[in-house]
């Protein structure tokens, strides 16, 4: 992206992250944020551009899972043509971050996904690194994955995720069906490791994060239920203030009731998508694995009525954290940015609106949450945002 001069948007209300703060401009230089300041005390001269009034902005959103967008399935297209199409259909919906994710698939496409996101990384500020969500996961707990993808890792597999690469990995895995070490080597060679699609006991899972498992990937879907006798992950989870858990929210996945009962929990919440081709595309089915998933009223599901990820985009599950779950916008805010950036590690230049932070900013209407426009490291996005 090409440098722009010092130039400022200004709003009615400006959330930074943690504070909300009234008629307030972000300053931008170059890529990065050089300031926060009330609009009266911007430097003269200047450029300005003032938003509507009633208007927000907050730090761009960052969504860890996105399976596809604009009618492109990530595994169908584990290129950079198709990273780079994914990230432009979710800028409209005001995420400005993002992992593209691939669902269990070959070994060959695993290291597809790998090429796509080194050739990809420095040209698309985007994109964030990879999530590979299986295949190292529970048959008993597929949902929508191929089975005939799952298995157990080896040792290429264990040397190919430990290479040094561009970006942020993320590694969805069922801890009872890895061998012993292999989440340690991982976590040592800085993967992100998130338990999910898992039969695990509580022990198991309290042993996987002894060893550096820190996420949960779409809490309480596709893992072992909690039980009086059995607590499994979701207990292991809600108790730990060193977990982070991604929460789908579209009022499909998980009931209202159960989001909120996470939010109790001692852990930290983050929005994700689970995003299937159709968001900010045309289609109303799409192919996974040579199986049909067909989207209606929303919900996305193969013939055996098994759910094919979610027809979700980031601004939508931010807007039902205020609608489903009533929390006011300010609180709902930092679970689709600030928690995420964290997770990640890279809280130290996203997910704020701070000086020498990445000026990445969504601008939204408050009640509907419509998106109006977007900046990535400080450029305005050209997508035609939603009506």
């Amino acid at each position: 992206m090409s440098k722009s001069a010092v130039h400022a948007v200004a709003a009615e209300h400006v959330f930074d992250g943690t504070v909300l703060h009234e008629g307030a401009a972000v300053v931008i230089d170059g890529s990065t944020i050089a300031a926060l300041v009330p609009r009266s005390q911007l430097p003269r001269g200047v450029s300005v551009r003032d938003l509507p009034d009633g208007i927000w902005i907050a730090p761009g959103f960052i969504d860890l899972q996105v399976n596809g967008g604009a009618d492109v399935l990530f595994n169908d297209q584990p290129t950079p043509d198709g990273i780079a199409r994914i990230a432009a259909a979710h800028r409209r919906f005001g995420t400005t971050a993002l992992l593209p994710t691939l669902i269990s698939d070959s070994p060959e496409k695993m290291k597809a996904a790998l090429a796509a996101l080194e050739a990809s990384f420095d040209t698309q500020p985007s994109v964030l690194g990879l999530h590979l969500e299986g295949p190292f996961i529970s048959s008993c707990k597929a949902g929508i994955h191929d089975p005939g993808a799952i298995r157990r890792p080896t040792s290429e597999d264990e040397s190919l995720l430990c290479r040094p690469t561009k970006g942020k990995l993320l590694v969805t895995l069922a801890p009872e069906e890895v061998p012993p070490g292999f989440i340690g080597r991982l976590a040592g060679a800085g993967v992100r490791l998130a338990l999910g699609h898992s039969m695990a006991t509580y022990a198991q899972t309290k042993a996987a994060m002894a060893v550096g498992l820190t996420g949960f990937t779409h809490l309480f879907n596709a893992m072992r239920p909690l039980t009086s006798r059995e607590p499994g992950p979701i207990a292991a989870a809600l108790e730990s203030s060193s977990a982070w858990y991604g929460l789908i929210a579209d009022g499909i996945h998980v009931d209202p009731a159960m989001l909120r009962l996470a939010l109790r929990g001692l852990g930290h919440p983050m929005l994700v998508t689970d995003a299937m081709p159709p968001v900010g595309g045309r289609s109303s089915s799409f192919m996974l694995h040579g199986r049909e998933i067909r989207v209606d009223r929303g919900r996305a599901t193969s013939a055996q009525g098994t759910l094919g990820g979610a027809i979700l985009d980031m601004a939508s599950a931010v807007r039902n954290c205020v609608n489903l779950m009533g929390l006011p916008l300010a609180q709902a805010l930092p679970f689709a940015s600030l928690y995420p950036a964290s997770f990640l590690g890279v809280g130290d230049t996203l997910g704020r609106l701070a000086p020498r932070y990445r000026a990445d900013i969504v601008a939204f209407e408050p009640g509907s949450l419509n998106v109006l426009a977007t900046w990535v490291a400080g450029e305005p996005d050209k997508t035609p945002c939603r009506p």
